[in-house]
């Protein structure tokens, strides 16, 4: 199954949780978090009491991408906020096995996340601990980036460590300037979670995730 996941970084926040109750209702079953801590990334988005305030407004699942600082210190946090999936940064964990593990403990699923320069190998001693990997197709921190296109190559060498691994049921997640440009030839690179922001929530953002929606399912 392939899954769009709108970024709420684009989104209103004066109406936040209208803003994920419209996307939901046009189709999206998944909604991408993105919080940001000003030291791994310079800019500062938003913590759990934000996630657990529009929690009640939707059955959605939250995807929870923490671009911060060790985020094992925050986990249970933003388990009781509402997540349903965290995904940490290799970059940012001094131990990154012991916080995907820590993760798991929560009783949630676990993602990975590499940034563009990050060689996609380093990936390869967690393939047992994650649920899914984000391969970021922009530097992490800031909306409205062009897309890499080199990421096309990065998703399709984490596909192949992942079937390699027996691992068929590894959700690859690709976050950052995706739109209906690109998002069929980023799925079929190798990725079933789309990750969109701008394309959402510039304009009329039910019909930005009907159409986008309309182009994964004409690939099955």
């Amino acid at each position: 199954m392939n899954y769009l996941a709108p970024s709420v970084l684009s989104a209103d926040f004066s109406i936040l949780g209208q803003e994920i109750e419209t996307v939901v209702r046009a189709g999206a079953r998944m909604v991408h978090l993105d919080v940001m801590d000003g030291s791994f990334v310079p800019n500062i988005s938003f913590g759990a009491p934000v996630i657990s305030s529009v929690r009640k407004n939707t059955d959605a699942l939250f995807d929870v991408h923490l671009m911060i600082d060790e985020p094992a210190r925050y986990l249970e946090d933003f388990h009781r906020a509402g997540a349903d999936l965290i995904t940490v940064h290799y970059e940012a964990c001094a131990d990154a096995g012991d916080t995907l593990m820590k993760v798991r403990e929560l009783g949630i699923r676990a993602g990975l996340a590499i940034s563009p320069d990050t060689p996609v190998e380093v990936l390869e001693p967690y393939m047992e601990l994650v649920d899914l990997i984000l391969v970021m197709s922009v530097y992490p921190g800031f909306g409205g980036q062009q897309f890499i296109e080199d990421s096309l190559t990065r998703v399709k060498v984490v596909k192949e460590m992942a079937q390699t691994c027996g691992r068929d049921d590894l959700w690859i997640e690709v976050d950052g300037g995706i739109g209906p440009d690109n998002i069929v030839s980023v799925m079929k690179a190798g990725a079933n979670v789309l990750v969109a922001g701008s394309a959402v929530f510039r304009g009329d953002s039910g019909e930005n995730v009907r159409r986008l929606m309309t182009l994964l399912e004409e690939q099955g």
